[in-house]
């Protein structure tokens, strides 16, 4: 099945990091990056920041490797990792599965 993983960096070095990372060791078929801002409570405080948040596409088969990898190579003590399936066109849905060797449907 594919999915899409969801993860934020501090800084646009550590994204570019993990990106080739996950799609060197071909756990994830393609990774968008986008500059955003983040509102969130840190331990009582409300804290606003700017991130980059990364959408991995990838399979549920590769989720725990994917996991892995982010929380090894992350410096944040806890990362957002949050993941849902997709519907994907055909011919798309195909390239993800041929660039991560995944049959697809």
């Amino acid at each position: 099945m594919i999915i899409v993983v969801h993860t934020t960096t501090a800084n646009i070095d550590q994204a570019k990091t993990i990106a080739h990372a996950l799609v060197e060791k071909r756990l994830a078929a393609c990774i968008n990056m986008h500059p955003i801002t983040s509102v969130y409570n840190w331990k009582g405080n409300v804290e606003e920041e700017g991130e980059i948040e990364l959408s991995i596409k990838t399979t549920s088969e590769m989720l725990e490797d994917v996991k892995k990898t982010i929380v090894s190579m992350h410096s944040y003590d806890l990362p957002a990792l949050l993941w849902w399936p997709i519907d994907a066109e055909d011919k798309y849905g195909q390239w993800i599965a041929d660039s991560l060797s995944y049959s697809y449907k």
